[in-house]
This record gives structure tokens, C-alpha cells and sequence, in this order.
């Protein structure tokens, strides 16, 4: 079967945006006619068609939201999905939810699925791999079709829409300051790769926090860790390796698998060394010790994303509304793993 046409490729063929694409076809008056004859014209002759049912969900509500999450092991999508389920459903909306597994192409092909009238508007958390490649046009494909979109967590600015992020940069703060407090001095970063915004934001609170303090940023306290199969050899490493007393886990699945390697080479926690990790989830209850966490207050972004997206659906047609970025407090939950 031959691949449908999308603005993509007439952006692409044509060397314009797919903002410029998208108003040319519209006949806007913002588009030179050169461009608009051309962008229409090569339209035209290779057959494109917009997605009528997509353009139409501004006055035909499925009364449905599409959800677009990258994991489902991780406790705090969960909690998020559950936030988003509460707020929608009381409102009379039903949730389709997606998982991306953290690729591109799924997260795409789940997009486009959702997207042919199924949905009037959707939340999503970006995948490793379209922060890692910075390819957003099928966002910006929905967007530019006036399906409302908004993210959540992981967000990027080259997206232009509503969005719904943790304080990242000052939880991971007081995280340290909190270790600087207990007269912890060699303190470890524990992190994902650069491409995740907000292990950024979380390792750029951990370097302020040390800089005031007048301490170093060293480059062996930091360890970065793929994702998912983390071996456990680079920790056993890592730790044996830097002289280590204080350890920020970016989250929680890191955190767990790094106090059992600890205490397999002997070290006592918190006594010879403490974790702080992000997600307040099951592992962080149960493990031994119990773990000192960062509460995202996943379902809470849950509920203020779907507030958003309704408030957004349900805006009257040529009613402009400014985009917005709400920022959830995150909070320090203190157990075992720290000392109190």
C-alpha cells in the first residue's frame, strides 16, 4: 500500500516549514502567494488529503482523551495515568491509553492511530528516543491540525502547546542541601543520559547546590546509566571506584539497584552512606532500607493535565487562549535510607 502523503513530506520536498504547509493550504493570509500556489499545486498533484475527521473534532467531541505514556513499570506513569482517569472521567470523558515503550516509531504510529477521530485531544510524556532524536513533527503535525496536545514530565520547548512539569532544578536542590545538612561531602549523581530534560534539570540543582556550598563538581562522583538494563558490574564499579557518602538517584529504580550493590560490598546505610532517589513508588516502600524519596505527585499532574486538555477541548471555536506551564511542587519524603 503507498504511504499517505503528510505535511511532513510536503515541508520536506518543498524546503518550508510545516506551519507554512499547513496555513498555505488553508489559503491564510499570513502566506505569500507564490508559496501558497506552490504548496497547493504540489498538493494537488500528488493526491494529499487532510484528515477531515481530525480537523472536524473541534464540533464533533468523541468525548474521548487519548493518553500517551513511555513506560508503564515506572510507578509514576502509572500514578499519572490514574490522575488523568479520576479528573476525565468525572467530567464525562473516557481515557484511550497508549504505551511507547520508550521508542519513536511507536510513539508515532500511536499518535496517528489515535489521531483519525478517535480522540478529541491528547496528554503525553515524550519517549527516550524522540527526546534523543528531537523529532517532533508528528506533534507538530497534531497541533498544526488543531488537535489539543499537552505533555507532561517530559516536555520540550521546540513543542508548542500546554504543559505540566515537576520543579525539577529545586527539588533536586534541597535534596542535597539535605545531604549537606546530615555533613555529607562526596556526593554522587546518579543519571540518565543528557537527551531526558529532566535529568538535566535535576543534575542542574545538584551542581548549585554543591557550588554554594563551596564543594567541587566532580566528574567522578557522576554515573550515567542507560534506561533499562542497567548492569549492575558499572555500579559495582562506580562506588568502588569514588569515595561516595551521598547519592541523588534520578530515580527510584536506580536508587534501589544501587543500595543493594552497596550493601553487598559491605557499606551500611545510612550510616556510611545515604540515597535520595526520584518517585515515591512501591519499590521505595519495601525496599531495605526503606528509601527517602522526591514525591512527584504523579497523580495530581495527572489531574491539573487533564484539566488543561478539557478546559482546551471544550474552548469555543475562534477563542484564542494563551499557552501555559504549570509546575508541581515536588516534596521530600524522608525513611531509612537517610538519616532523619
Amino acid at each position: 500500500m503507498k504511504r499517505k502523503l503528510t505535511l511532513k513530506d510536503i515541508a520536506r520536498e518543498l524546503e518550508v516549514s510545516i506551519s507554512t504547509v499547513s496555513k498555505a493550504l488553508k489559503n491564510s493570509e499570513e502566506i505569500g502567494r507564490d508559496t501558497t500556489e506552490k504548496v497547493q499545486a504540489f498538493a494537488k498533484l500528488y493526491n494529499y488529503r487532510p484528515n477531515n475527521i481530525a480537523l472536524s473534532l473541534k464540533n464533533k467531541r468523541t468525548k474521548n482523551i487519548g493518553v500517551v505514556i513511555p513506560d508503564i513499570v515506572h510507578y509514576f506513569f502509572t500514578t499519572v495515568f490514574r490522575g488523568i482517569e479520576k479528573y476525565s472521567n468525572l467530567k464525562g470523558y473516557n481515557v484511550i491509553v497508549c504505551v511507547s515503550d520508550e521508542a519513536f516509531d511507536k510513539e508515532v504510529i500511536n499518535t496517528e492511530l489515535l489521531a483519525n477521530g478517535s480522540i478529541d485531544g491528547f496528554i503525553m510524556s515524550l519517549s527516550a528516543e524522540t527526546q534523543s532524536k528531537m523529532d517532533f513533527h508528528h506533534l507538530l503535525e497534531i497541533t498544526e491540525q488543531g488537535i489539543p496536545l499537552v505533555l507532561f514530565d517530559r516536555v520540550d520547548d521546540h513543542v508548542t502547546c500546554d504543559k505540566v512539569i515537576l520543579n525539577d532544578k529545586e527539588i533536586a536542590y534541597q535534596a542535597v542541601k539535605k545531604f549537606l545538612g546530615n555533613r555529607r561531602k562526596n556526593i554522587a549523581l546518579i543519571t540518565t543520559e543528557s537527551y531526558f530534560n529532566v535529568s538535566v534539570k535535576r543534575a542542574e540543582g545538584y551542581e548549585e547546590a554543591l557550588i554554594e556550598a563551596g564543594i567541587p563538581v566532580r566528574r567522578e562522583l557522576r554515573l550515567t546509566l542507560p534506561y533499562r538494563d542497567v548492569n549492575e558490574n558499572e555500579m559495582r564499579q562506580f562506588f568502588s571506584a569514588a569515595k561516595v557518602d551521598a547519592v541523588l538517584c534520578v530515580n527510584e529504580i536506580f536508587a534501589v539497584q544501587c543500595m543493594a550493590v552497596v550493601q553487598k560490598m559491605g557499606m551500611k546505610i545510612p550510616d556510611d552512606i545515604e540515597f535520595i532517589g526520584f518517585t515515591d513508588g512501591m519499590l521505595s516502600k519495601y525496599s531495605n532500607p526503606t528509601l527517602t524519596t522526591v514525591a512527584q505527585h504523579g497523580e495530581r499532574m495527572g489531574e491539573i493535565a487533564a484539566e488543561m486538555l478539557i478546559e482546551r477541548i471544550e474552548t469555543e471555536i475562534g477563542e484564542e487562549k494563551p499557552f501555559r506551564t504549570e509546575i508541581i511542587e515536588g516534596t521530600i519524603v524522608e525513611r531509612g535510607s537517610t538519616v532523619n
